[in-house]
């Protein structure tokens, strides 16, 4: 079992959210009203596909229960939220509270741009932090401060297009369990009628940039991974990171099971167009599956030789360094009706992610997506990447993905080419 730096998720069973302006739900037991009329607070969040909706749901409601804060919401692409931040949390009209992922905490918590958020979760002032999922807590934080509050948390899962297995004589309703399993379905799934090297449909869609990560949980499953448990030793040149980036390596690129070159919104692609049999995604993908008329099924990612965890991102709440007592305490009400019981059913039932709360069972949800994301042997069996690492972007972004091109595209060995790239991310952890 990994704890400390690949933060577990402990979470009971399904969830569900939410919050009512009655009392005993969690609700606000206090709010923040100014002598001069309501506190604003504008909120930066990337919030762009279907899940959309859901959150503007929940602040709408927000807003109709009480008089005394209102949240206005900047919604903008995650990269384009990231590239204005530092700038615009300087400025007189930057935004008080910021959606991020928490991997990207420690980089605008170590520049100072971000509130520490420990006296959120100190009593229950606000609410009982002790029903939020211990992983999604810890997951914002930087040298043992708290620099957020869980907004939302997705594990992800294995997509599989059923009506595809049939039509390759495998049962639809047992998808591969094991690398092994996996590999042996691969060849049935993968179909290069033109004999070319040009498969016209692939056994799965496998994103190798700019996506959430896929290939580093492929490694912990085999008892490696980028980084050691205390964040201090890269462990990409590990015997076990180097065996697992092998084995996948050898199926991308000599078995063709994937595209090479895929980013995330490709992958996605694939996989709507029923050109890939599997892909490996979180919930949000969810409505624009079902949309488009594929009938998949949903599993827990396969297990490699020693493991089968899976990656769960976490989304925090994070407040602006230069915010002001009462815009703070505005803030935290918030994040208590966020995190409360009917916002969390609000935001499940409406996006198919899982909720926030371990109070909240799948009994309570209408969408059956967030019931299954939600599952307590896929929550406790997940980990968060690189939570607390500081550049942990440059390591994934500028050192790990390149690398992976590179073995895939045949400029290089496994050994070779992570060797360096090892000492590159070692490089980024003594930068601190």
């Amino acid at each position: 079992m990994r704890i400390s730096r690949w933060v577990r998720v402990a979470m009971v069973g399904a969830l569900a959210l939410g919050m009512s302006a009655c009392a005993g739900q969690g609700a606000p037991q206090q709010t923040a009203a100014s002598a001069t009329g309501p506190v604003t607070l504008q909120f930066w969040h990337g919030m762009t596909g279907p899940d959309g909706p859901a959150v503007q749901q929940v602040i709408d409601n927000f807003n109709k229960s009480q008089s005394d804060i209102v949240i206005k919401p900047n919604i903008m692409p995650w990269d384009q939220l990231y590239q204005k931040l530092l700038t615009s949390v300087t400025s007189a009209d930057g935004p008080q509270i910021i959606a991020m992922d928490a991997s990207r905490v420690p980089q605008y918590a170590s520049k100072g741009a971000l509130a520490a958020t420990d006296d959120f979760f100190a009593g229950t002032t606000y609410m009982d932090t002790s029903v939020l999922p211990e992983a999604a807590v810890n997951a914002s934080k930087f040298s043992g401060t708290n620099y957020g509050v869980p907004f939302n948390l997705a594990p992800m899962m294995l997509y599989y297009n059923k009506d595809m297995f049939t039509a390759a004589g495998l049962d639809p309703e047992k998808p591969p369990t094991t690398w092994d399993e996996f590999a042996s379905m691969a060849g049935k799934l993968t179909v290069d009628k033109n004999g070319d090297g040009k498969p016209e449909q692939y056994a799965i869609a496998l994103a190798d940039h700019e996506t959430v990560p896929m290939y580093q949980p492929f490694m912990w499953n085999n008892g490696g991974g980028v980084v050691s448990e205390d964040a201090k030793t890269s462990t990409l040149d590990q015997p076990a990171s180097l065996e697992a980036l092998n084995f996948w390596t050898k199926q991308v690129r000599d078995n063709k099971v994937s595209p090479i070159g895929l980013a995330g919104a490709d992958a996605d692609k694939l996989f709507q167009t029923k050109k890939a049999a599997m892909e490996i995604v979180g919930p949000w993908m969810t409505n624009g599956f079902t949309e488009a008329g594929i009938n998949f099924g949903l599993a827990r990612p396969f297990a490699g030789p020693t493991g089968q965890d899976t990656l769960m991102n976490v989304v925090s709440l994070t407040v602006n360094a230069k915010i002001t007592d009462a815009q703070k305490k505005a803030a935290y009400t918030f994040f208590t009706y966020w995190n409360s019981t009917e916002s969390q059913i609000t935001w499940a039932d409406g996006s198919g992610f899982p909720a926030t709360r371990t109070d909240v069972t799948a009994d309570k949800l209408k969408n059956k997506f967030s019931a299954e994301f939600g599952n307590k042997e896929l929550l406790d069996n997940s980990q968060v990447y690189l939570a607390g690492v500081p550049n942990a972007g440059t390591i994934t972004d500028d050192v790990f993905y390149p690398a992976l091109q590179k073995v895939l595209n045949g400029k290089g060995t496994v050994e070779e080419v992570f060797a360096k790239a090892s000492k590159d991310v070692q490089a980024q952890i003594d930068k601190g």
